[in-house]
């Protein structure tokens, strides 16, 4: 059986403010084969951003050493919206992460600026209150508002790949990178997620790869994943949804039931096809999401 990943690290994110553990917290799930290639799970929920980074460069060393090949999927954007670098200043998706990892503070404690990096961006692109909002009254500014804009203006709400995914029944809730406060919102979690995916990049020493950025779309196998022990993509729990163990945490079924679900494509030999590009892209579209926006895994 052609499997291309020995194990699966599924990782839910979280712009908490200070330690936290249990619900809207970190949440870390690994799956591996052990000799006889049963597949065995394990769960891990640090209390902040920093430790979560620290447990994934080592979880992923001892899964490197046991000779895997590792899939790594992360629950926040990638990308944003579709004219955001160029209104930036910027070119392409790499000097976007540039960006946010060169203005993002994120303390070991969880104390981060990500509503000052909001608010930045914000009057760099519009010198208005858009497209980004949502934060607590204490954080609201000029270039920041508590309120959902009236307008994006000629920004759009979605990316493609949101867009997409909110056309499925069972994930018609993907939320807005713009959105930066409440329930369920995704525009933290990203800002402060893209240098987390940074840092675990950077310490594999050039032997991973973000999906679909570095590899392009087209179905991975032996020769595409030539000297990669690692690829980094972004997934959406809600693709695979099922049921929580007696009481397990919302979040902690998320990463469970994703890993579970990859790693029961992968024996089926179905996993590879998904990181093709999707059917109805054009290619204007498939430029948009390779050079900015990303993709999310199985939409």
């Amino acid at each position: 059986m052609a499997r291309l990943f020995g194990a699966y690290v599924i990782v839910d994110w979280s712009a908490a403010e200070g330690k936290k553990t249990g619900e809207s917290s970190v949440w870390i799930g690994v799956m591996k084969r052990d000799v006889r290639f049963r597949l065995s799970y394990e769960g891990y929920n640090p209390a902040t951003r920093a430790e979560a980074v620290a447990l994934l460069k080592t979880l992923l060393a001892d899964l490197h050493k046991r000779g895997d090949r590792v899939f790594v999927g992360f629950d926040f954007n990638f990308g944003f919206p579709r004219g955001t670098t160029a209104r930036l200043g910027l070119e392409g998706w790499a000097q976007m992460w540039d960006f946010v990892v060169k203005n993002v503070v994120d303390k070991p404690d969880n104390t981060n600026n990500r509503f000052a990096v909001a608010a930045k961006m914000n009057r760099l692109m519009t010198d208005e209150a858009y497209p980004f909002w949502g934060c607590p009254k204490s954080a609201a500014q000029k270039w920041l508002s508590t309120l959902k804009p009236a307008s994006y203006g000629d920004f759009p709400e979605f990316r493609l790949t949101e867009e997409a995914a909110r056309k499925l029944g069972k994930s018609s809730q993907a939320k807005s990178v713009w959105q930066m406060h409440g329930a369920g919102v995704v525009g933290g979690q990203t800002l402060l997620g893209i240098p987390a995916v940074r840092a675990v990049k950077t310490a594999l020493d050039g032997k991973a790869v973000i999906w679909p950025f570095d590899t392009g779309f087209g179905a991975l196998n032996e020769d595409t994943l030539d000297g990669v022990n690692t690829v980094l993509a972004e997934i959406y729990p809600s693709l695979y949804p099922g049921i929580a163990e007696p009481g397990e945490v919302k979040d902690a079924t998320q990463v469970r039931l994703t890993a579970t679900a990859l790693a029961e494509l992968d024996d089926k030999d179905a996993l590879a096809a998904k990181f093709a590009a999707p059917a109805h892209l054009n290619a204007d579209e498939a430029a948009i999401a390779l050079g900015e926006e990303g993709w999310i895994l199985g939409v």
